[in-house]
């Protein structure tokens, strides 16, 4: 995903906290780890600005799909975001040109 080893290794051992919250077509996904917070807040269908975590900027689409969170992310290269709660978890799963990862968070 183009990551460097010292945001992999963070992400390999962080234990981040995800707050997702809905009004009507308004959202809200919050991320607090253990060195940042950050809130993206967008409204389903219409494209918005985001800054990811390791700082650099993209163009974001997030849409509602069979009740998946659907998030493309257009910069350099087009990642694609899933949310969805699966088991009582939420499964996010990140694409990149053919490679995968599954992030699981458990409900506090």
């Amino acid at each position: 995903f183009g990551v460097g080893l010292a945001w992999r290794k963070l992400g390999q051992t962080s234990k981040p906290t995800v707050e997702i919250k809905a009004e009507g077509d308004d959202w809200s996904i919050k991320t607090h780890t253990m060195l940042k917070t950050t809130e993206l807040k967008f409204t389903l269908g219409k494209e918005f600005e985001e800054d990811r975590m390791d700082g650099s900027k993209v163009k974001s689409l997030v849409t509602l799909d069979d009740g998946k969170l659907v998030q493309k992310q257009f910069g350099d290269k087009e990642v694609t975001i899933v949310r969805e709660v699966k088991d009582g978890q939420l499964h996010v799963t990140c694409s990149l040109e053919g490679v995968t990862a599954l992030r699981k968070y458990l409900k506090e």
